[in-house]
């Protein structure tokens, strides 16, 4: 900020007391390299840049030799991959369906209780998705509302599984 005539206002952002970005005074990087936080060595982090993302599930992230994870990034080699399926199925007759059956009754009784018949299925629920090995532990829990969702994130695991299996 800074006023009518261009100085800055006195504790308003960078000056004397607010070193800019890029001003080449420790913590900050040199002039012209941009403003990125340094990052510093995580708990397990092997060398290099990493690879091409492959597969993700939850916050896990693998590529073809490395686990990446919030914390950091460990090998794919000697990794176990467990998943806990934890949702419910639940059938019930829909609201519709129990309308339609009393409307009916008045029109014809017999067929309009074939309505009653038809159910509902919905799943709620977690799965949890665990990771472990040497310097690694991590586990990631995906809401799950239908079956096809936890086929897909077990799916998901049983290929990270044979990336695991190719590294040997």
């Amino acid at each position: 900020m800074s006023t009518p005539d261009g100085a800055p206002l006195s504790g308003a952002g960078p000056g004397p007391d607010f070193p800019s970005p890029g001003s080449g005074l420790p913590g900050y990087p040199p002039p012209g390299t941009g403003y990125l936080p340094p990052a510093g060595p995580t708990a397990y982090s092997p060398g290099g840049p990493p690879g091409q993302v492959l597969v993700t599930v939850g916050d896990i992230s693998c590529t073809q030799t490395e686990v990446l994870v919030p914390n950091g990034r460990a090998s794919l080699r000697g990794t176990t991959w467990t998943v806990q399926n934890q949702t419910a199925v639940t059938t019930k007759i829909p609201t519709w369906a129990i309308v339609v059956a009393v409307v009916g009754l008045l029109i014809i009784c017999v067929f309009s209780l074939l309505f009653l018949l038809v159910k509902e299925r919905t799943v709620q629920g977690i799965a949890q998705v665990t990771v472990q090995g040497p310097g690694l532990l991590h586990t990631t829990s995906i809401p799950v509302t239908s079956e096809v969702q936890m086929r897909d994130i077990e799916s998901r695991v049983n290929y990270i599984r044979g990336l695991v299996t190719a590294l040997g």
